[in-house]
């Protein structure tokens, strides 16, 4: 039987007060949905209010980011909410980037309560770059805060001074999830880096997309 994984856009369109268009990172979904779709993984899309979820960052030299927007073109332009869906489909969610996420994620509900629901049933909860902020919120059915105790790793304080936002976004990444007793590990600024904890994945940056996606596929094979 094929696994399922369900990817998560930001619904989120404005870069705080700056004027500037946001959304969610398409590189950041393009080569996890390369990954995914080449370890036979089945792949839903859901965003935090449902419709076409705005985008940044495509690179249209890039093959793989074109081939991703050609082939899930219609998918993307009519995403369920995240109301909308049914958590126990999915063996494994995984929280795509981009800065719209810092806005929307946190306070999405349905977001942290399906991620809740995957994880507690022994699925995989997984995200890259900004991708966490949907977890600064999710609490298990103890309480608890689902990233307290685990090694994990997002967008650093360092990467966001250095592409000018750590005065734009609502809140550090880094430093909330560190907040939420977190243990928070990075590598070296722009630089790939993932890691597994249990199951629990987490990618730092762009760069770090399709590991990520590929320990994704470890843990739930």
């Amino acid at each position: 039987m094929s696994k399922h994984v369900l990817m998560a856009l930001t619904s989120h369109a404005e870069l705080g007060d700056t004027g500037e268009r946001t959304g969610y990172t398409v590189p950041e979904a393009a080569r996890p949905w390369q990954v995914f779709r080449d370890a036979g993984v089945d792949v839903d899309f859901v965003s935090v209010e449902g419709g076409e979820p705005p985008s940044e960052g495509f690179d249209e030299d890039d093959p793989v980011e074109r081939e991703f927007l050609d082939r899930e073109r219609e998918r993307l332009r009519s995403t369920p909410s995240a109301s909308e869906i049914d958590p126990s489909r999915y063996d494994a969610i995984f929280f795509v980037g981009g800065h719209g996420t810092m806005w929307d994620f946190p306070d999405s509900k349905a977001l942290t309560d399906a991620a809740v629901d995957i994880y507690e049933r022994g699925g995989v909860v997984s995200s890259v770059c900004h991708g966490p902020a949907a977890l600064v919120n999710a609490k298990l059915s103890d309480g608890s805060y689902l990233v307290a105790g685990k090694r994990l790793n997002s967008f650093t304080n360092a990467e966001e001074a250095a592409v000018q936002r750590d005065d734009v976004v609502p809140f550090l990444l880094q430093s909330r999830l560190e907040e939420r007793g977190a243990r928070w590990e990075g590598g070296k600024e722009f630089g790939e880096y993932a890691v597994a904890d249990d199951r629990l994945v987490t990618g730092q940056n762009p760069a770090s997309a399709a590991k990520t996606a590929r320990l994704v596929v470890e843990a739930i094979s």
